[in-house]
């Protein structure tokens, strides 16, 4: 469990680098929908060898897994990022980024209404709480007016952040997690250049130079930081951490991505953080910490009733 939490606090530390490295990215000309394939195809370049590696001997998980990895290229990789850049780019970014972790709900409902895991009221404390600190850490203020479009975007981007929990709770044991994460990011390049190359999502690049953290360097700086910080190290760690603690559990602590990406935001942006978003910032540990215990009597619960029936109904 220990190495479970540390690998999604990791995850979610380096995914929280992605708004910083995108932002100098799109000041300098790109747009949404370039900066994510990029990301996504020297991700799944930098991993996969590391991946071939790790697949010896277990070409049979693949061949099994071939369906699911396809889905998390499709669901996980490029519906959550393509639908919360497009998001932004008709909300506010604090409502977007709202949206889109709107997502952790869709699993609690999903692993309800799917596996019958009924959220212990605890669990359901613990969303509250957590949203709740999430609303504050994105220090939202009222009077936007919602665009339909970037509320469908952002929903969009919801129920692909789901799907990247659940699935990568639900692959096969025998199948590496950097085998997913490197055929995800794979397919997800696929589609998203296939877009690019119909028209279907725009798509610009430039070389010019980009200014990081107030300093002018070379574009090749934050795609790299894309590419093997917030791509290929976030989504490896941060499936082996879903399959260790569960699809649930890795979706709250997951939230703490936004803590990260504020830390930041102060440190390379300059952008402090408010007393608010510190007060949401300890709401979020108390909502993790408040799911954990729900789902650990959840597990007890369960284990009472399978030690009162009989060995045959208890094997079942």
């Amino acid at each position: 469990m220990r190495l479970g939490l540390m690998l999604a606090l990791f995850s979610a530390a380096t995914f929280g680098t992605s708004g910083i490295f995108a932002r100098s990215l799109l000041d300098a000309g790109w747009t949404a929908g370039s900066a994510v394939a990029v990301r996504v195809g020297l991700g799944a370049v930098l991993l996969a060898v590391p991946a071939l590696i790790a697949l010896r001997g277990r070409w049979s998980a693949l061949r099994r897994s071939l369906g699911l990895m396809g889905l998390f290229g499709v669901l996980a990789i490029s519906a959550a990022q393509v639908g919360y850049f497009n998001a932004v780019q008709h909300l506010p970014i604090g409502v977007a980024l709202l949206l889109e972790y709107s997502g952790i709900l869709l699993v609690v409902l999903w692993m309800w209404a799917v596996h019958g895991q009924r959220p212990a009221r605890l669990t359901v404390a613990g969303a509250v709480t957590a949203l709740a600190g999430l609303v504050l850490v994105l220090d939202l203020t009222g009077g936007a007016r919602l665009d339909p479009i970037g509320v469908m975007w952002g929903l969009i981007a919801a129920v692909g952040l789901a799907g990247y929990f659940v699935l990568s709770a639900r692959v096969d044991p025998e199948l590496p997690s950097i085998v997913l994460a490197s055929g995800g990011m794979a397919v997800g390049a696929v589609l998203l250049f296939g877009l690019g190359a119909a028209g279907l999502l725009p798509m610009r690049f430039s070389s010019a130079p980009v200014t990081l953290a107030g300093l002018q360097m070379s574009w090749l700086v934050p795609i790299l930081g894309l590419a093997v910080v917030a791509a290929a190290v976030a989504y490896a760690t941060g499936i082996g951490a879903a399959r260790l603690l569960g699809a649930s559990l890795s979706s709250f602590v997951g939230l703490t991505e936004v803590l990260f990406a504020v830390l930041f935001a102060w440190l390379f942006l300059d952008e402090l953080p408010t007393v608010l978003q510190l007060v949401g910032g300890v709401l979020i540990v108390g909502g993790i910490v408040f799911v954990r215990l729900g789902m650990d009597r959840t597990v007890d619960r369960s284990a009472e009733r399978k030690a009162d029936l009989p060995p045959v109904e208890a094997a079942a």
